[in-house]
Protein backbone atom coordinates (compact mmCIF):
# COMPACT_ATOMS: atom_id res chain seq x y z
CA UNK A 1 0.00 0.00 0.00
CA UNK A 2 1.27 3.76 -0.61
CA UNK A 3 1.72 5.81 1.63
CA UNK A 4 -1.60 8.37 0.50
CA UNK A 5 -3.62 4.75 0.69
CA UNK A 6 -1.49 4.02 4.26
CA UNK A 7 -2.61 7.57 5.69
CA UNK A 8 -6.72 7.24 4.19
CA UNK A 9 -6.93 3.84 6.59
CA UNK A 10 -5.83 5.60 9.29
CA UNK A 11 -7.96 8.21 8.55
CA UNK A 12 -10.86 6.67 8.13
CA UNK A 13 -10.05 4.36 11.46
CA UNK A 14 -9.53 7.79 12.98
CA UNK A 15 -13.28 9.00 11.91
CA UNK A 16 -14.79 5.46 13.04
CA UNK A 17 -13.27 5.71 16.55
CA UNK A 18 -14.41 9.80 16.95
CA UNK A 19 -17.85 8.33 16.11
CA UNK A 20 -17.48 5.48 18.78
CA UNK A 21 -16.24 8.12 21.53
CA UNK A 22 -18.90 10.89 20.51
CA UNK A 23 -22.58 11.09 21.84
CA UNK A 24 -24.58 10.17 18.93
CA UNK A 25 -27.49 11.92 18.07
CA UNK A 26 -29.58 10.80 15.57
CA UNK A 27 -27.12 10.04 12.20
CA UNK A 28 -25.19 13.14 13.79
CA UNK A 29 -22.43 13.06 16.40
CA UNK A 30 -20.48 15.65 18.34
CA UNK A 31 -17.61 17.80 17.14
CA UNK A 32 -15.39 19.36 19.85
CA UNK A 33 -13.98 22.89 18.88
CA UNK A 34 -10.49 23.59 19.57
CA UNK A 35 -10.94 27.08 18.60
CA UNK A 36 -12.71 30.49 19.38
CA UNK A 37 -16.53 29.71 19.86
CA UNK A 38 -17.78 33.56 20.91
CA UNK A 39 -20.93 32.27 20.10
CA UNK A 40 -21.50 29.86 22.07
CA UNK A 41 -22.87 27.48 19.51
CA UNK A 42 -22.41 23.38 20.04
CA UNK A 43 -21.40 21.52 16.69
CA UNK A 44 -22.92 18.46 14.92
CA UNK A 45 -21.24 16.90 12.28
CA UNK A 46 -22.04 14.69 9.95
CA UNK A 47 -19.09 13.31 7.57
CA UNK A 48 -19.48 10.17 5.45
CA UNK A 49 -16.85 7.13 6.32
CA UNK A 50 -15.38 7.30 2.65
CA UNK A 51 -15.27 11.07 1.80
CA UNK A 52 -13.01 11.63 -0.60
CA UNK A 53 -10.67 15.01 -0.19
CA UNK A 54 -11.40 17.77 -2.03
CA UNK A 55 -14.92 17.06 -1.49
CA UNK A 56 -17.71 19.60 -0.75
CA UNK A 57 -19.05 20.75 2.90
CA UNK A 58 -22.48 22.19 3.60
CA UNK A 59 -23.51 23.87 6.68
CA UNK A 60 -27.08 23.67 7.90
CA UNK A 61 -28.90 25.86 10.33
CA UNK A 62 -32.23 24.59 12.00
CA UNK A 63 -34.86 26.37 13.29
CA UNK A 64 -36.30 27.85 16.20
CA UNK A 65 -37.69 25.07 18.57
CA UNK A 66 -35.76 22.58 16.61
CA UNK A 67 -32.79 20.28 17.34
CA UNK A 68 -29.79 19.98 14.59
CA UNK A 69 -30.75 16.91 14.94
CA UNK A 70 -34.22 17.00 14.46
CA UNK A 71 -33.86 19.01 11.09
CA UNK A 72 -31.41 16.48 9.23
CA UNK A 73 -34.07 13.93 10.18
CA UNK A 74 -36.70 15.55 8.56
CA UNK A 75 -34.70 17.04 5.97
CA UNK A 76 -32.39 14.69 5.01
CA UNK A 77 -29.52 15.71 4.42
CA UNK A 78 -27.24 13.30 5.90
CA UNK A 79 -28.48 10.87 3.77
CA UNK A 80 -28.01 13.16 0.41
CA UNK A 81 -24.52 13.17 1.95
CA UNK A 82 -23.95 9.51 1.76
CA UNK A 83 -25.43 9.32 -1.48
CA UNK A 84 -23.13 11.99 -3.11
CA UNK A 85 -20.07 12.02 -1.26
CA UNK A 86 -19.99 15.71 1.03
CA UNK A 87 -19.45 16.27 4.62
CA UNK A 88 -22.07 18.58 6.73
CA UNK A 89 -21.76 21.11 9.79
CA UNK A 90 -24.56 21.00 11.60
CA UNK A 91 -24.57 24.54 14.08
CA UNK A 92 -26.99 23.70 17.13
CA UNK A 93 -28.12 26.70 18.83
CA UNK A 94 -28.21 26.68 23.30
CA UNK A 95 -31.07 27.43 24.91
CA UNK A 96 -29.16 29.21 27.45
CA UNK A 97 -28.55 32.11 24.41
CA UNK A 98 -31.95 32.06 22.99
CA UNK A 99 -34.95 30.41 24.60
CA UNK A 100 -36.74 29.16 21.45
CA UNK A 101 -33.39 27.61 20.44
CA UNK A 102 -32.88 29.92 17.42
CA UNK A 103 -29.68 31.84 16.13
CA UNK A 104 -29.76 35.14 16.72
CA UNK A 105 -29.67 36.66 13.23
CA UNK A 106 -31.00 40.21 15.11
CA UNK A 107 -28.69 40.76 17.80
CA UNK A 108 -25.74 43.18 16.77
CA UNK A 109 -23.05 41.37 18.34
CA UNK A 110 -24.39 37.86 16.15
CA UNK A 111 -24.90 39.49 12.97
CA UNK A 112 -21.42 41.03 12.40
CA UNK A 113 -17.84 39.49 11.12
CA UNK A 114 -15.27 38.52 13.10
CA UNK A 115 -18.01 38.01 15.99
CA UNK A 116 -20.83 36.06 18.18
CA UNK A 117 -22.35 33.10 15.61
CA UNK A 118 -21.40 34.10 12.77
CA UNK A 119 -17.43 33.70 13.96
CA UNK A 120 -18.58 30.58 15.72
CA UNK A 121 -20.24 29.08 12.04
CA UNK A 122 -16.93 29.74 10.36
CA UNK A 123 -14.52 28.50 13.41
CA UNK A 124 -16.28 25.24 12.58
CA UNK A 125 -16.36 25.18 8.96
CA UNK A 126 -12.51 25.81 8.96
CA UNK A 127 -11.70 23.44 11.61
CA UNK A 128 -13.70 20.42 9.65
CA UNK A 129 -12.60 21.25 6.54
CA UNK A 130 -8.81 20.96 7.94
CA UNK A 131 -9.76 17.90 9.54
CA UNK A 132 -11.37 16.10 6.61
CA UNK A 133 -9.87 17.82 3.42
CA UNK A 134 -12.41 19.66 1.89
CA UNK A 135 -12.68 21.74 -1.23
CA UNK A 136 -12.69 25.66 0.40
CA UNK A 137 -14.00 26.51 -3.24
CA UNK A 138 -17.45 24.33 -2.19
CA UNK A 139 -18.76 25.44 1.07
CA UNK A 140 -22.69 25.95 1.11
CA UNK A 141 -24.89 27.09 3.56
CA UNK A 142 -28.68 26.43 4.30
CA UNK A 143 -30.93 27.47 6.86
CA UNK A 144 -34.78 28.08 7.71
CA UNK A 145 -36.61 30.68 9.65
CA UNK A 146 -33.81 31.95 12.11
CA UNK A 147 -31.20 29.16 10.47
CA UNK A 148 -32.25 31.02 7.24
CA UNK A 149 -31.88 34.29 8.59
CA UNK A 150 -28.79 33.20 9.75
CA UNK A 151 -27.47 32.22 6.23
CA UNK A 152 -28.42 35.46 4.94
CA UNK A 153 -26.01 36.85 7.87
CA UNK A 154 -22.97 34.45 6.72
CA UNK A 155 -23.52 35.12 3.48
CA UNK A 156 -23.23 38.66 3.73
CA UNK A 157 -20.51 38.73 6.29
CA UNK A 158 -18.33 36.05 4.94
CA UNK A 159 -18.94 35.91 1.39
CA UNK A 160 -15.91 34.85 0.32
CA UNK A 161 -16.16 31.28 2.48
CA UNK A 162 -19.23 30.69 0.77
CA UNK A 163 -20.06 29.54 -3.20
CA UNK A 164 -23.71 29.30 -2.06
CA UNK A 165 -26.63 29.39 -0.28
CA UNK A 166 -30.22 28.66 0.07
CA UNK A 167 -32.78 30.52 2.30
CA UNK A 168 -35.98 28.75 3.39
CA UNK A 169 -38.58 30.83 5.26
CA UNK A 170 -35.61 33.55 5.96
CA UNK A 171 -35.75 36.98 5.75
CA UNK A 172 -32.52 39.38 3.57
CA UNK A 173 -29.54 40.59 5.31
CA UNK A 174 -30.41 43.78 6.66
CA UNK A 175 -28.23 45.83 9.43
CA UNK A 176 -29.72 44.20 13.13
CA UNK A 177 -30.46 46.40 15.69
CA UNK A 178 -33.40 45.21 18.23
CA UNK A 179 -35.87 42.82 18.23
CA UNK A 180 -38.82 45.06 17.47
CA UNK A 181 -37.07 45.86 14.42
CA UNK A 182 -36.80 42.05 13.79
CA UNK A 183 -40.42 41.27 14.54
CA UNK A 184 -41.39 44.04 12.26
CA UNK A 185 -39.13 42.45 9.43
CA UNK A 186 -40.52 39.08 10.00
CA UNK A 187 -44.16 41.03 9.47
CA UNK A 188 -42.94 42.97 6.43
CA UNK A 189 -43.30 46.15 8.01
CA UNK A 190 -39.87 47.14 7.60
CA UNK A 191 -40.46 50.46 5.31
CA UNK A 192 -39.17 48.02 1.65
CA UNK A 193 -35.72 49.24 1.09
CA UNK A 194 -34.93 49.53 -2.35
CA UNK A 195 -32.43 47.03 -4.53
CA UNK A 196 -29.50 49.45 -3.95
CA UNK A 197 -29.67 50.13 0.38
CA UNK A 198 -30.07 46.39 0.39
CA UNK A 199 -27.02 45.45 -1.68
CA UNK A 200 -25.01 47.80 0.21
CA UNK A 201 -26.12 46.20 3.48
CA UNK A 202 -23.94 43.27 2.35
CA UNK A 203 -21.59 45.31 0.17
CA UNK A 204 -20.64 47.25 4.06
CA UNK A 205 -20.49 43.95 6.03
CA UNK A 206 -17.69 42.46 4.55
CA UNK A 207 -15.96 44.75 1.70
CA UNK A 208 -15.91 41.73 -0.66
CA UNK A 209 -14.53 42.55 -3.94
CA UNK A 210 -14.42 39.54 -5.80
CA UNK A 211 -17.42 37.10 -6.75
CA UNK A 212 -20.26 36.59 -4.79
CA UNK A 213 -22.36 33.51 -3.75
CA UNK A 214 -25.06 31.33 -5.77
CA UNK A 215 -28.71 31.91 -3.82
CA UNK A 216 -31.56 29.20 -3.61
CA UNK A 217 -34.77 30.89 -2.00
CA UNK A 218 -37.88 29.75 -0.83
CA UNK A 219 -40.92 30.40 0.63
CA UNK A 220 -44.52 29.59 1.43
CA UNK A 221 -47.11 31.53 0.29
CA UNK A 222 -49.36 31.19 3.25
CA UNK A 223 -46.32 32.02 5.76
CA UNK A 224 -47.80 34.11 8.21
CA UNK A 225 -44.39 33.65 10.80
CA UNK A 226 -42.13 35.49 8.47
CA UNK A 227 -44.11 37.19 5.76
CA UNK A 228 -43.43 35.90 1.85
CA UNK A 229 -42.42 40.08 0.79
CA UNK A 230 -39.05 38.80 2.56
CA UNK A 231 -38.56 36.67 -0.01
CA UNK A 232 -39.36 39.08 -2.81
CA UNK A 233 -36.07 41.05 -0.76
CA UNK A 234 -33.71 38.23 -0.67
CA UNK A 235 -34.03 37.84 -4.23
CA UNK A 236 -33.91 41.77 -4.87
CA UNK A 237 -30.81 41.86 -2.61
CA UNK A 238 -28.70 39.38 -4.42
CA UNK A 239 -30.11 40.03 -7.90
CA UNK A 240 -28.63 43.77 -7.24
CA UNK A 241 -25.20 41.94 -6.06
CA UNK A 242 -25.11 39.89 -9.52
CA UNK A 243 -26.01 42.60 -11.38
CA UNK A 244 -29.23 40.99 -12.71
CA UNK A 245 -32.64 43.15 -13.94
CA UNK A 246 -35.74 42.41 -12.72
CA UNK A 247 -37.38 39.81 -14.69
CA UNK A 248 -36.74 36.27 -14.48
CA UNK A 249 -34.49 34.34 -17.05
CA UNK A 250 -37.01 31.70 -17.08
CA UNK A 251 -40.27 31.32 -14.82
CA UNK A 252 -42.10 27.59 -14.70
CA UNK A 253 -45.57 26.87 -12.53
CA UNK A 254 -45.66 23.67 -11.30
CA UNK A 255 -48.30 21.92 -9.56
CA UNK A 256 -47.80 23.68 -6.08
CA UNK A 257 -45.38 26.03 -6.87
CA UNK A 258 -43.54 28.27 -8.94
CA UNK A 259 -39.79 28.46 -9.83
CA UNK A 260 -38.26 31.60 -11.44
CA UNK A 261 -34.65 31.67 -12.03
CA UNK A 262 -31.93 34.19 -13.06
CA UNK A 263 -29.12 34.00 -15.03
CA UNK A 264 -25.76 35.58 -15.09
CA UNK A 265 -23.99 36.94 -18.50
CA UNK A 266 -22.54 33.58 -18.94
CA UNK A 267 -25.71 31.76 -18.79
CA UNK A 268 -25.09 29.89 -15.33
CA UNK A 269 -27.86 30.19 -13.03
CA UNK A 270 -26.76 32.19 -10.03
CA UNK A 271 -30.37 33.28 -8.06
CA UNK A 272 -33.42 30.70 -8.08
CA UNK A 273 -36.62 31.60 -6.05
CA UNK A 274 -39.54 28.91 -5.00
CA UNK A 275 -42.73 30.02 -4.26
CA UNK A 276 -44.77 26.92 -2.60
CA UNK A 277 -48.54 27.76 -3.32
CA UNK A 278 -50.63 27.28 -0.06
CA UNK A 279 -47.61 26.22 2.56
CA UNK A 280 -47.05 27.86 5.73
CA UNK A 281 -44.27 28.63 7.81
CA UNK A 282 -41.14 25.57 7.60
CA UNK A 283 -39.25 23.46 5.18
CA UNK A 284 -40.69 21.46 2.70
CA UNK A 285 -40.45 17.89 2.05
CA UNK A 286 -41.77 15.24 0.40
CA UNK A 287 -44.22 13.44 2.13
CA UNK A 288 -44.23 10.10 3.63
CA UNK A 289 -46.06 7.19 1.59
CA UNK A 290 -47.63 7.11 4.91
CA UNK A 291 -49.39 10.33 4.96
CA UNK A 292 -51.14 10.19 8.07
CA UNK A 293 -48.05 9.28 10.05
CA UNK A 294 -46.92 12.60 11.67
CA UNK A 295 -44.12 14.77 10.38
CA UNK A 296 -40.79 14.30 12.25
CA UNK A 297 -40.00 17.67 13.72
CA UNK A 298 -41.59 20.93 13.84
CA UNK A 299 -42.06 23.23 10.86
CA UNK A 300 -41.06 20.14 8.39
CA UNK A 301 -43.82 20.69 5.25
CA UNK A 302 -45.42 17.86 3.78
CA UNK A 303 -44.80 19.88 -0.14
CA UNK A 304 -45.15 19.26 -3.53
CA UNK A 305 -40.95 19.10 -3.96
CA UNK A 306 -38.34 18.43 -1.84
CA UNK A 307 -36.19 21.40 -0.77
CA UNK A 308 -32.91 19.10 -0.02
CA UNK A 309 -32.86 17.25 -3.20
CA UNK A 310 -33.25 20.59 -5.58
CA UNK A 311 -30.86 22.65 -3.60
CA UNK A 312 -28.26 20.28 -3.61
CA UNK A 313 -28.77 20.07 -7.68
CA UNK A 314 -28.73 23.68 -7.75
CA UNK A 315 -25.37 24.17 -5.70
CA UNK A 316 -24.01 20.76 -8.19
CA UNK A 317 -24.07 18.83 -5.75
CA UNK A 318 -26.42 16.43 -6.95
CA UNK A 319 -27.36 15.34 -10.22
CA UNK A 320 -30.99 16.73 -11.59
CA UNK A 321 -33.85 14.26 -11.22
Amino acid sequence: MDQSGRLRRLRVSDERRARRNSPILGRLWNFSLSGPNPGRLRARIYVPEELAPGSALVVVLHGCLQSASEYDDGTGWSKLADRFGFALVFPQQRRRNNPLRGFNWFKSGDSHRDGGEPASVIQMVRQVAGQYRTDPRRVFVTGLSAGGAMASVLLATYPEVFAGGAIIAGLPYVHASTLGTALSRMEGEDGSPTARELATEVRDASGHAGAWPIVSVWHGGDDHTVDPSNAAQIVTQWRELHGLGAESTTTDAFDGYTRRSWHNAAGREVIEEYAISGMGHGTPIIAPSDVLRPLPSPYMLAGPVSSTDRIATFWGLAPAG
